[in-house]
């Protein structure tokens, strides 16, 4: 049995757990004015464009996929009152930024199994998991870059670089196959973040750590630019073959077509006709001695299996050791002829 949750019950729900983690993020860790602020306009944005994703694809309600997104999508909305507010301040409740981090990174690998296992997936699921995942990594990737250096907002503008690099580039926004290798990579940049971000290493080691997420994050998304600028290749080049004209290709008669011999068309192969009589039926030797019969049909061509043959063709042909005047045109005639000279 599948169980939603309908738009606005989803949404004030929501608006309420927000402002009650803020507020408890108040009482606990001492977030001032800025961090609230922050985390309203969050709030707001967020349940904003969730409201309009879901009208544009025609979902009157969340799945339960959608409503650990969301979840997970509040706790970020923690992370980024605190990360606000220590941007001004210059000291951050790191622990209570550690928990929060933490367990959205855990939900991540949560939401895509109860979507499967209730059979929930669609797209707008996957956007809006997708678009908090980047988010969350942004808001970490600001905190880390106190501690190792203004580059380390690289891992969190990537993507959206690669989204606006999308709209200047139409290719770039086709689809991916999904990798395992590329969710990998994504998963390592958050875990790496907190790590460094909790201040356990040092800072050589957190620099250290963080290049490699960099890198590993540059690999991904340059393989992915390969491989949709090799399917846009591909979608141009299939319609250019089509239309391409082909080479005509000289008809290669059958045994069933036509063929043109002695003044008429024949269906019969020449081997074939050479050996015909005149009603078209290949003769047969008839006489006890087996003695060949005249050729009285064909145009004299023959395959090469009848040269042992002795007859006449059309063209005069003999065979080889025999005249023409050696093999009368009626055999049986002649026997006749001979028995009545002898008989006289």
């Amino acid at each position: 049995m599948r169980t939603t949750l309908p738009a606005g019950l989803a949404q004030g729900a929501a608006a309420g757990l927000q402002l009650l983690l803020l507020a408890g993020l108040a009482a606990v860790s001492g977030l001032g004015p800025v961090g609230l602020l922050a985390g309203v306009v969050y709030t707001a944005a967020l349940l904003g464009l969730l409201a309009a994703a879901m009208r544009h694809a025609d979902r009157p309600s969340l799945g339960p996929a959608d409503v650990v997104t969301l979840a997970r999508a509040l706790l970020a909305g923690g992370v980024t009152a605190l990360v606000a507010d220590g941007l001004v301040t210059g000291t951050t409740a790191t622990p209570n930024l550690v928990v929060l981090a933490t367990v959205a990174l855990v939900l991540d690998a949560v939401d895509g199994q109860v979507a499967r296992r209730t059979r929930t997936a669609s797209a707008m699921g996957a956007r809006f998991d997708m678009e908090v995942d980047a988010f969350l990594i942004v808001v970490l990737s600001a905190h880390v870059a106190g501690a190792v250096g203004p580059w380390a907002l690289a891992i969190g503008a990537m993507r959206y670089a690669f989204v606006a690099a999308g709209w200047a580039l139409p290719w770039l926004r086709g689809p991916l196959p999904p990798s395992y290798a590329g969710k990998c990579v994504a998963a390592l940049q958050g875990v790496v973040l907190v790590v460094v971000g909790a201040g356990v290493i040092g800072r050589p080691a957190g620099v250290g750590l963080v290049a490699t997420a960099l890198a590993l994050l540059c690999w991904s998304f340059g393989r992915d630019v390969l491989r949709l600028r090799r399917a846009a290749v591909r979608e141009v080049e299939v319609p250019q073959q089509r239309q391409a004209p082909t080479a005509e290709r000289t008809p290669v008669p059958s045994r069933s077509d036509p063929v043109r011999e002695g003044g008429r068309w024949s269906r019969t192969p020449p081997c074939e006709s050479a050996r015909a009589d005149g009603r078209g039926r290949l003769g047969r030797r008839k006489r006890a001695d087996r003695t060949p019969r005249p050729l009285s049909g064909g145009a004299g061509r023959c395959c090469g299996r009848h040269r042992g043959e002795v007859g006449v063709g059309r063209t005069g042909h003999t065979s080889p050791g025999t005249a023409p005047s050696d093999f009368p045109r009626n055999p049986s005639r002649s026997s006749a002829s001979s028995a009545v000279a002898t008989k006289h």
